[in-house]
């Protein structure tokens, strides 16, 4: 039980109270009376905890810790309260050749810290060597000037009766959004709260996800980051966020104040709509780079544990993310780190999941990717983290990196082959049928092994990262120019095509061409089994003008442009995914294995009859019927157009009434149909029959 406090002391008056520390929790955790502080460091001679003033600017103590057990320094401090300021100066030996790094005259931010203050602001003095030098060399100028602070946070927040939606899988729909580009540019957004957690949980944002049918807001990541030296001094800045500093603490700028407390006041907000909240977590590199990067946290707290270092040459890293170094988890400590992170926003904000961004990074054991391995049979256990949603991006640029379909239960991965099968065909690329029936069916040749669900797919036609919806029906090519690498960033396999002209057009035909496309691809996406997400905007018709890696644009290229929304995307999404909701049973299944309960899949040429094998290899046929047949329901038919207007010969056995015909305004109908139907160019119809079911 936490008590008051009314006092706090001067920080030049703290002192340590050796019979009161605690090695058990790591980072600084306040009692009522005082705080406890703890840091992990393997290979440190002596650990000096930092107290600085209100604003954190004046260092105004230096208390050494003095406990050490299993490579945990700890410290009380009584008196020290909510809201003091506080870094890390570590003493070891710098041998870089053999991986130690350690420079005392670099402040450390606590890699537990769970509030922040200040900005890093970039200076040479940020590095542990000579920058322009070797890195064999120890640079002696402080860097405690440009680093932002650890804040002890207050632990207490009123939940009332906040109640986790628990959405079970085969009911949810994600929404990937970023908490900036979601709230900057909403007119219903109060100016100040734009941007922030405020505003993200504000009654028009949530309005607008419970209209479209989401179930889950899955938010990039939202961990304390940097702002990358190269794009800063380029006038650009990260803003996708996969530069993460602290584990544990919002980022700063996500927030109207300091107090993480708007954090779990806008989970509440979420939990309340009905809404879970899952977040992008970064643990598989950090923003400190190689042995050229900045010394900020782990780099000198203990880099020979924190990060894996080359087998050949311990002076460098082991690099399988492309960032410059790797999150060692293999480490007992480390995956203690990640799993206390996991944990911690789950217990202190009760966030519903998280998706691992580069997940098979984190599954490296020496020999390479281990699905069996410490991190999946640590969170496979645990009693929190076993329970919330969990979601790989299953590949890393690493050697066996690709790991589709090769992740344990119960994760749920991102499915890359679903995003380009479904775009080629609706492309009209030749010969893709075959392909969309597996995507739509899950990706069984994928996931369908160890008795992984159905939901184990993560369906999408677009991410962050890549081209929105509307830019793929939109550019041929990518157009990367603003982001100053001379368009050379950025992947080329966009399967995009700009349907008669590049970029934004005032022609009415291409226009209505693409919308319809659009609604296609959403509703291949809505109507597959697996779970769908949708990419913030994609249902507005977001365009970024052909960027497809706007990782450094934070502005109106990537703020999502609500004023310039298109209805009819809006209300076609809705009525997909209330169609979802009615018909999950054909929709929705869970299992990929027979049961009694498991829903029948027929599969119907455009003449009416059985697809064949030889229809299946007409690379020229751009239609096909799905008929979802289930014992005491009634029949589903998704008759799929990617060509041209097709004329379908509907099952004989059915009384047939259309419900849902993406080429109609609005989408959602009531139709009884008679022998044959007319789909129209690029369109997905969905009929039931009204002769059977319960």
């Amino acid at each position: 039980m936490l008590h008051s406090h009314n006092e706090t002391i001067d920080p030049r008056e703290a002192s340590v109270d050796p019979a009161r520390s605690r090695p058990d929790q790591l980072g600084a955790r306040f009692d009522g009376e005082g705080t406890n502080f703890a840091l992990f460091s393997q290979h440190a001679d002596a650990v000096e905890l930092c107290l600085f003033d209100t604003e954190g600017n004046e260092e105004l103590a230096r208390l050494e810790l003095p406990r050490a057990e299993g490579g945990i320094f700890f410290g009380y401090c009584p008196g020290v309260t909510p809201g003091q300021a506080y870094g890390y100066r570590v003493h070891g030996p710098h041998k870089p050749k053999d991986g130690h790094r350690f420079n005392p005259h670099k402040l450390l931010l606590d890699p537990y810290a769970m509030a922040m203050r200040g900005t890093l602001e970039w200076d040479d003095a940020l590095y542990g060597y000579p920058v322009g030098g070797s890195d064999l060399e120890l640079d002696t100028r402080d860097s405690a000037p440009f680093m932002p602070k650890a804040v002890v946070a207050d632990p207490v927040f009123d939940w009332e009766a906040d109640q986790q939606p628990r959405v079970r899988w085969q009911d949810t729909v994600i929404y990937e959004a970023h908490v900036k580009g979601l709230t900057m540019r909403h007119p219903g957004v109060v100016q100040a709260d734009r941007g922030t957690f405020r505003g993200l949980a504000s009654e028009p944002v949530i309005e607008h996800l419970q209209k479209i049918g989401v179930t889950t807001i899955e938010l990039l990541p939202i961990h304390a980051m940097v702002q990358d030296r190269h794009l800063v001094e380029q006038g650009l800045r990260n803003y996708w966020g996969y530069n993460t500093l602290g584990f544990f603490a919002p980022n700063r700028s996500y927030l109207a104040s300091e107090d993480v407390r708007e954090v779990r006041a806008a989970v509440k907000r979420f939990h309340a709509a009905g809404i879970e909240v899952i977040l992008d977590v970064v643990y598989n590199h950090t923003a400190e780079g190689n042995e050229l990067g900045p010394m900020l946290s782990f780099k000198g707290i203990d880099n020979a544990s924190y990060y894996l270092l080359s087998p050949e040459d311990r002076r460098h890293g082991f690099d399988t993310t492309g960032t410059g170094n790797t999150l060692n988890v293999s480490h007992p400590m480390v995956l203690r780190l990640v799993m206390d992170s996991l944990r911690y926003w789950v217990e202190a904000f009760h966030v519903d999941g998280f998706r691992f961004d580069l997940a098979s990074t984190l599954a490296r054991e020496p020999d390479g990717f281990e699905r069996e391995g410490a991190f999946f049979n640590a969170i496979r256990q645990d009693p929190v983290l076993s329970q919330v949603k969990l979601i790989a991006e299953p590949w890393d640029v690493g050697d066996g990196g690709y790991q589709v379909g090769g992740f344990p239960w119960p994760f749920r991965e991102w499915n890359d082959k679903f995003r380009d099968d479904v775009r080629a065909f609706w492309r009209r690329d030749p010969g893709l049928l075959p392909g969309l029936s597996e995507r739509l069916m899950g990706s069984p040749v994928q996931f369908d092994h160890s008795l992984r669900p159905a939901t184990s797919s993560v369906n999408f036609v677009a991410a962050h990262d890549g081209f929105t919806l509307w830019d793929t029906v939109s550019y041929n090519d990518k157009h990367n120019e603003a982001n100053g690498e001379g368009n050379r960033d950025g992947h080329g396999h966009n399967l995009s095509d700009n349907m008669g002209h590049e970029g934004a057009t005032e022609d009415a035909g291409i226009n209505a061409a693409r919308e319809a496309r659009v609604k296609g691809l959403l509703a291949t996406t809505l109507l597959s089994h697996g779970v769908p997400m949708i990419l913030a905007g994609d249902e507005l018709g977001q365009t970024q003008d052909g960027n497809n890696n706007a990782y450094c644009q934070d502005n109106e290229t990537t703020w999502i442009d609500w004023e310039g929304a298109r209805p009819g995307l809006i209300e076609a999404v809705a009525a997909l995914t209330a169609l979802r909701r009615d018909w999950r049973a054909h929709l929705a299944p869970y299992g990929f294995w027979p049961r009694p309960e498991a829903t029948e899949t027929i599969w119907i040429h455009p003449e009416g009859r059985d697809m064949s094998g030889d229809d299946w290899r007409d690379g020229g046929l751009f239609a096909v019927g799905m008929r979802h047949h289930q014992e005491d329901c009634s029949d589903l038919l998704v008759l799929i157009n990617g060509g041209d207007a097709c004329t379908f010969t509907l099952p004989e056995d059915g009384d047939w009434q259309l419900i849902l015909d993406t080429s109609r305004e609005p989408v959602a109908c009531a139709e009884t149909m008679e022998a044959q139907f007319t789909v129209e160019t690029q369109a997905v119809a969905v009929l039931k029959d009204l002769s059977g079911g319960a």
